[in-house]
């Protein structure tokens, strides 16, 4: 091992027992906190998938679905039933990540990589919250380390594995398939990589990739390639829009200033790594590993809108360069610049420990004169309480009517999906809730589970957090008769969340457009 590496344990920033230490205290924040903030509109959103479990869905493939599925069957109808596996996809995550970086520069380094794969607050947040983007970082990290030692290895069997966690990856999310062009990139530009080309492993695990990939493309093909089309034709739909600065921006809250500063100045340098032929070999597979997918986000986000998590995983390649850049700007001769990023990494670690389990708890318990956004929609708060509201209107519907009511959340999915998940005073409420598509809305998958045209006749509970949705054109035109607009307020410990309101349309008659 080179010498440059052989110091590395010499002036290591996080010693390999206090990352440990951060893996077993973040797991049990995640544990604990899991089990006791409600479910973001996402998470309940995917537990209806798992509900009506599929190859395929719209909006994502199914692998969120089937862990959702095996972690509500192991733990209950329950938040950390659902969110187990997210815990475990943090944990694989996190071993990956360590053995990646610790191949290319050293236990020290990797030390650090283990702790910022844990505490940067999308892969945190990724190891709590149960949505696509949880398996797909896992993959995604499975499928670097298994790359590497493929391509900077050379070991012939990383090549199955790493079609495994591709395809896995593409079971999760599409996205992972920017990482599959990373890597044939490499294979084209590394003088050293490319006699891969001209062997069966890279082939092969194509082959497997797509073989484990191909659950999605039946549903499509049954679908009319719905999926495809929602994630490519419908992303280039609308009005150009330059949202270059949102996408830097989400780089920044995705891991930090700090991390983020460090990324660049990783990315940017001449050195990454020991000077040994093998080591500018992994600078070079980590660098490309990262910049062909924030090529293709860049590109897009000239002219599209972005979404705030679209880059997280794929930040799992700068991890081990952040890592090194941050532990080799420990030996003498390093630019005060570099020394001042170093510093301020275990002062960022720091407070991001203290406010993980500060924000969680004020979610769970709430704290002491501090109120809430009213823009529950974004949060995991009040649901629980608005379902036994609206729980009880849809009771005395059926005390009174013998008849279960069809409750309707009036916008794509929030509303429906958590009332969904927290209405466990009705018989079934996985039947019995839907969004406002039936009034012409999007309502994402919720348009194949509840058709318009199967609902007529049906007494309609309509349930916003805005009364305007009630009031709109569309909503007396779809049914026979209408109920008067009633509500009230949510409130946690005194202090208010935000007002809902309800109302009841009789004989539903499917949406104007559609008569």
């Amino acid at each position: 091992m080179p010498e440059a590496v052989t110091r590395d344990a010499e002036r290591g920033l996080v010693p390999i027992a206090l990352a440990v230490g951060l893996v077993i205290y973040v797991t049990v924040l995640r544990l604990v906190f899991g089990a006791h903030v409600e479910l973001m509109p996402e998470e309940t959103y995917y537990w209806n998938y798992s509900r009506h479990l599929d190859i395929g869905y719209l909006d994502h493939p199914p692998m969120v679905a089937w862990m959702i599925r095996a972690g509500t069957a192991l733990l209950g109808h329950t938040a950390l039933g659902v969110r187990i596996g997210a815990v475990l996809c943090g944990l694989i995550t996190s071993v990956f990540v360590y053995r990646l970086t610790r191949n290319l520069y050293g236990r020290s380094s990797a030390a650090l990589a283990l702790a910022l794969a844990q505490i940067l607050p999308f892969f945190f947040l990724q190891g709590l919250l149960m949505t696509p983007d949880t398996p797909l970082t896992a993959a995604w990290a499975g499928s670097l380390y298994f790359l590497e030692r493929a391509l900077i290895g050379g070991k012939a069997r990383a090549w199955w594995w790493a079609g495994l966690c591709l395809g896995l990856g593409m079971l999760s999310k599409y996205t992972i398939a920017l990482l599959g062009l990373g890597a044939l990139v490499y294979l084209i530009v590394d003088a050293d990589a490319r006699p891969w080309l001209r062997r069966v492993e890279p082939y092969a695990a194509a082959v497997l990739a797509f073989a484990i990939f191909s659950p999605v493309i039946v549903w499509n093909a049954e679908h009319h390639w719905a999926s495809f089309a929602f994630q490519t034709a419908r992303r280039l739909a609308g009005r150009p829009r330059f949202a270059l600065p949102e996408l830097i921006g989400a780089g920044i809250v995705l891991i930090t200033p700090t991390g983020f500063a460090a990324a660049v100045r990783a990315v940017a340098s001449r050195r990454g790594g020991p000077v040994d032929a093998e080591h500018r070999a992994a600078g070079r597979f980590l660098r490309i590993a990262l910049l062909v997918p924030m090529s293709v986000f860049v590109l897009f986000s000239l002219r599209r809108q972005v979404k705030l998590d679209w880059t997280g995983a794929a930040w799992l390649a700068a991890l081990p360069l952040i890592a090194f850049e941050l532990v080799d700007a420990g030996r003498r001769g390093a630019s005060a610049m570099r020394r001042v990023w170093r510093a301020s990494m275990l002062p960022t670690i720091g407070v991001l420990c203290v406010a993980y389990p500060v924000g969680l708890y004020h979610l769970a318990r709430g704290l002491p004169g501090l109120g809430y956004d009213r823009h529950i929609e974004l949060l995991p708060v009040g649901w629980r309480q608005l379902g036994r509201r609206i729980d009880a209107v849809a009771e005395r519907y059926r005390r009174e009517h013998g008849q279960e009511p069809l409750v309707v959340g009036m916008d794509r999915y929030v509303i429906a999906s958590e009332l969904a998940f927290y209405g466990s005073g009705r018989p079934d409420p996985v039947a019995d809730t839907t969004s406002g598509h039936l009034f012409g809305g999007m309502g994402l998958m919720y348009e194949r589970w509840f058709p318009p045209n199967r609902q007529r006749g049906r007494t309609l509970l309509l349930v916003s957090l805005d009364r305007s949705s009630l009031e709109e054109a569309a909503v007396p035109a779809a049914a026979a008769a209408l109920g008067p607009i009633r509500g009230g307020a949510l409130t946690r410990d005194g202090h208010f969340i935000r007002d809902y309101y309800f109302r009841f349309a009789y004989d539903y008659r499917g949406p104007p457009a559609a008569r």
